[in-house]
């Protein structure tokens, strides 16, 4: 009965949380004339994937690398599939050219660098496939070159005052709106999860299924409460930054710190997992070029990847 009522709490914690994150993040790039785009990219999504990453230095500490692979691996499907999918249900997300262009691409080049450091033994005939020290460190490495072309774009992509939508609150209140809704989200997160896996364990899952779904779904939880209350608000740039941004940081960061502190057995048995969030990122692209609006996920999209997802999760069932 605990399990259930830490998992509605967190819950209730994690949409208040997103709603003031969204608020403070939009009245912060009206005051600084910055783009919502770049906002999305970095505070929004960073904030949201501080669940991802306090679960896996958590799960590997623990001795559970199934969880730590997992939550990432998961958590990148589950953020494309059912959050922007579920928020361009409730309203079309058209995209910025350079979303699709960079962002987008700059998420598969991730995707595609951590299966191919997973499956290293191929090239240097390793008895043992892992993340260690050095993938870590070529993480950071590839992360910090991102982080140098938001900063690029955050001088590059001012926008008028007048096409940036919401209210402008003082620099104060704006701070407190994005620290309190972070600390709110972290918090939701943490006893989502705690109710989840308590739930999960008492079902008798094994740790991998537990961290392709339950944690994955519950640390992506703030990312949903954010895209969907922005997609909800019109603003389409932090419901789609926040995604592209988090799917991002979790490879980078979330899978990077771990490895640089200790390390990461991979299980082969998981490289069809890595594929399929491989094969979703290039349908996200894909999805942007198709339908009737161009760079435009449509409402009928959504449906349909919110409809690959269930499978994708029965077929999880089906194999655990």
């Amino acid at each position: 009965m605990l399990n259930y009522m830490f998992f509605a709490g967190g819950l209730a914690l994690l949409i208040k949380g997103a709603d003031f994150l969204v608020a403070g993040s939009s009245s912060f790039a009206r005051r600084r004339r910055v783009s919502e785009l770049a906002i999305g990219l970095t505070i929004v999504a960073f904030g949201t994937s501080t669940p991802e990453l306090i679960v896996s230095i958590t799960a590997g500490l623990r001795g559970t690398p199934d969880i730590v692979i997992g939550n990432v691996v998961g958590s990148n499907i589950f953020n494309i599939l059912v959050i922007l999918g579920l928020s361009a249900v409730i309203t079309p997300l058209r995209a910025q050219a350079s979303t699709i262009w960079r962002e987008i691409p700059f998420a598969l080049l991730a995707a595609a660098v951590v299966s191919i450091q997973f499956n290293d033994r191929f090239f240097d005939q390793r008895e043992a496939p892992a993340l260690d020290r050095g993938d870590g460190l070529v993480l950071f490495g590839i992360f910090i070159v991102f982080l140098y072309y938001v900063a690029l774009s955050m001088r590059t992509g001012v926008v008028p005052q007048a096409a940036l939508p919401g209210e402008i609150h003082g620099a104060g209140r704006s701070s407190l709106e994005i620290v309190g809704g972070l600390m709110l989200l972290v918090l939701g997160g943490h006893f989502t999860l705690s109710g989840a896996i308590g739930m999960a364990q008492a079902w008798g899952m094994s740790d991998r299924f537990i961290g392709l779904t339950i944690v994955a779904a519950g640390t992506s939880l703030p990312e949903l409460a954010t895209s969907a209350v922005a997609a909800y608000r019109k603003n389409a740039d932090i419901a789609i930054g926040n995604i592209v941004g988090s799917n991002i940081f979790n490879v980078f960061i979330v899978l990077g710190v771990p490895a640089v502190i200790f390390r990461v057995p991979f299980d082969e048995a998981a490289n069809f997992d890595l594929l399929f969030m491989n094969v979703v990122t290039v349908i996200l692209l894909i999805v942007m070029f198709g339908g009737r609006l161009r760079h435009t996920i449509e409402r009928w999209e959504g449906v349909g990847m919110l409809g690959l997802y269930v499978a994708y999760t029965a077929y999880l069932i089906a194999r655990d």
